[in-house]
């Protein structure tokens, strides 16, 4: 503090330390606005005011400080910027800082209690940050993106998200999964930035389909093996409860309790429920037939040579088509259609393994906060925990 000095401190009876805080004779005065040195230091000032600061020894710290008006040469007569503390904030910047750190890690409640703040305090202090940290953030060309939503509460209410994956951080975060979303994310991007994009990742969802090709017409699109399996694996489970549905109640016994046999990698499979999924692939059954179907499609995934894995899918298309399973024939068909972008990945190796392992702490931290009150706040969060942004 080159203009102010602490003129007298003192404990209070809560056990807290409050430090006051005066002005140095003589030193030139920042204007609240702009930030510049101001011309005059008007006579009157306003009333004290309280700035929490990082605890003393365990103890609540305090700052007490009337601010002065200043007159600027740009501005006119404006109440003095104080260097320890941002505008209408009343949490100095070092704690602040440490607010925002922690925040990182932990729910805003148990950070609230750690501090001893309000819950309003904290959401404030990361809020700012997080714009701060958005209109100062080092900018980098997109390559590589990925799209995706996660839920925001019941009732078909998402967020769009939109992350760069070779960096593994997110870019964006869209109200909504609707067209307009992704329209906005390009509009902000800028067509200048949206042609360095190369390859787009993403699900089969046409509306998304529909804007990334208006958009970015020269990149690829490439559907990874996550959306492409867990279709199958939807699939499987389709047939099996349409199955278990037709089953005599003697005929039962032998299928219960097998639908994680069923939808479950093999190598994740433990000794005595491989020796079980053995003995069921024996059976005649339609869902035999299906899971044969789901692990050969997995096998796609293997190839390296893209001519290879063209022929495997053709094969598996057909024997899909003329399963007489009518999960697999639509599951066929829609492969069918997207088939290119499906073959782009035996190129480009381009997964949203990376993104899903993101939604997954995005989910993780709207459980640990148990929900949000708004929209913003949670969008927020999602800036401040994974996008990587600059702290104040």
């Amino acid at each position: 503090m080159k203009a102010h000095t602490v003129v007298q401190v003192e404990e209070v009876a809560d056990g807290g330390v409050v430090a006051h805080v005066d002005r140095l004779p003589g030193r030139r005065l920042a204007c609240g606005e702009c930030g510049r040195p101001a011309s005059k230091v008007a006579t009157t000032r306003r009333p004290a005011r309280r700035w929490q600061d990082l605890a003393l020894r365990e103890q609540p710290l305090w700052l007490v400080y009337a601010p002065h008006r200043v007159w600027c040469p740009t501005c006119g007569l404006r109440v003095e910027r104080v260097p320890w503390a941002e505008k209408w904030q009343r949490v100095t910047h070092a704690l602040g800082r440490a607010v925002a750190t922690l925040a990182r890690k932990l729910d805003w409640t148990s950070v609230a209690a750690h501090f001893r703040l309000n819950w309003k305090t904290v959401a404030s202090v990361v809020e700012a940050a997080v714009l701060w940290g958005l209109a100062h953030r080092r900018w980098l060309p997109l390559h590589v993106i990925g799209i995706d939503e996660v839920s925001r509460r019941k009732g078909q209410q998402y967020l769009t998200l939109v992350y760069d994956l070779a960096r593994r951080r997110v870019v964006w975060v869209g109200k909504d999964r609707d067209e307009g979303t992704l329209q906005r994310f390009f509009a902000w991007l800028g067509p200048r930035c949206a042609r360095a994009i190369r390859v787009v990742c993403c699900d089969m969802w046409r509306p998304y389909l529909a804007v990334v090709r208006a958009a970015v017409p020269a990149a690829t699109v490439v559907f990874d093996r996550f959306h492409v399996t867990q279709y199958a694996t939807e699939a499987v489970d389709t047939v099996r409860r349409q199955m278990w549905r037709q089953l005599a109640e003697a005929e039962k016994a032998d299928f219960k309790r097998t639908r994680f046999l069923w939808l479950k990698n093999p190598a994740n499979l433990r000794r005595d429920e491989r020796t079980r999924l053995s003995g069921l692939l024996r059976l005649n059954a339609p869902i035999v037939k299906a899971y044969l179907l789901k692990e050969d499609l997995r096998r796609f995934w293997d190839y390296r040579s893209t001519a290879w894995a063209a022929d495997h899918l053709r094969q598996w298309l057909w024997r899909a088509s003329h399963s007489r399973l009518e999960p697999f024939k639509k599951l066929a068909k829609t492969i069918r259609t997207h088939r290119d972008g499906i073959l782009a990945w035996t190129k480009l190796r381009v997964t949203n393994g990376a993104l899903e392992g993101m939604n997954n702490k995005v989910k993780a931290i709207s459980h640990r906060a148990f929900g949000f009150r708004t929209t913003w706040t949670y969008m927020a969060n999602i800036y401040h925990c994974c996008a990587g942004l600059p702290l104040p």
